[in-house]
């Protein structure tokens, strides 16, 4: 029984860094309809981000988020008003392909200026964990997890609250009412991709303080961020965070019971599942 408790822990602290990875991806595909296959990459060069800024330039990796966020931020909105926003019309096998190139052009990039090694983000208190009775939770895991929420839930109000976040979800419901109420497209798809790369980017810190880092980990952190999104729903951040605590869980108890090999095999399962029962994801809104 403790051991399962300590399972389930662990799957929930993972389940929320698997939100915020996520979150990004609905955000762009919900808005933008573009499923962009260079998101894991993003998420990459968040971590490399984070990392540089801890190890050269002695920012703790929580105190450097928004600044990672922010450079993301303004990459991602200069991305998309000069390259993406050319195709935001094109067929979507268009936009996988550009997207896909994006990935294979960062991950090369990344190999020549950070080489193929593993690097890691070990602040002073990497080692700390807090006990509560029979479950052991490590400072940073906890940490990370909170921040996710945060992230999660602030962006889950800022679209239902704030008057960009409104812009954000009429463009998404019916572009043309949108448009006559004054909705300038091109200035709100660039700003959504740009929040977008920003949620990764924070994301990536996120990752590189609970896990080693290097250029190649863009293609499985975007088919886990692509299933969460679909398991929770696109049109819903709260449904990525139940998606996302639910695929942790999911996983650590399959890595328990069955064996860690299975663990995706589990996650992309569940993912066929949804898909057949309720395509709308677990809190999406139903057709």
């Amino acid at each position: 029984m403790d051991l399962l408790a300590q399972i389930l822990v662990n799957g929930v602290l993972l389940g929320g860094l698997y939100a915020v990875m996520a979150l990004g991806l609905a955000l762009v595909w919900g808005v933008l309809n573009i499923v962009n296959l260079a998101h894991g990459a993003f998420i990459m060069l968040g971590a490399y981000a984070s990392w540089y800024l801890y190890t050269y330039l002695h920012i703790d990796p929580f105190v450097g988020l928004p600044l990672t966020a922010l450079v993301m931020y303004a990459f991602g909105y200069v991305l998309q008003r000069g390259l993406l926003n050319l195709v935001i019309r094109a067929p979507m096998f268009n936009t996988l392909l550009i997207t896909f190139g994006l990935e294979v052009v960062l991950t090369y990039l990344a190999q020549i200026m950070f080489s193929a090694d593993f690097r890691t983000i070990n602040p002073s208190y990497a080692g700390n964990s807090l006990q509560w009775g029979p479950v052991v939770v490590p400072v940073v895991r906890l940490a990370a997890f909170g921040a996710a929420i945060i992230l999660t839930v602030g962006m889950w109000l800022f679209l239902l609250h704030t008057r960009l976040g409104m812009a954000i979800r009429a463009t998404a419901q019916n572009l043309l009412a949108a448009r006559l109420y004054g909705v300038e497209p091109r200035h709100l798809y660039a700003t959504t991709f740009a929040l977008g790369l920003a949620l990764a980017g924070a994301a990536g810190g996120l990752y590189g303080t609970v896990s080693q880092i290097n250029p190649y980990i863009g293609a499985t952190l975007t088919a886990k961020s692509f299933a969460i999104a679909i398991i929770g729903g696109l049109d819903n951040p709260l449904g990525v965070l139940v998606g996302g605590l639910f695929l942790g869980i999911v996983e650590s108890l399959t890595a328990l019971y069955i064996g860690p090999t299975y663990s995706d095999v589990a996650s992309f399962g569940i993912l066929v599942l949804v898909l057949i029962l309720r395509p709308s994801g677990l809190l999406g809104r139903a057709a």
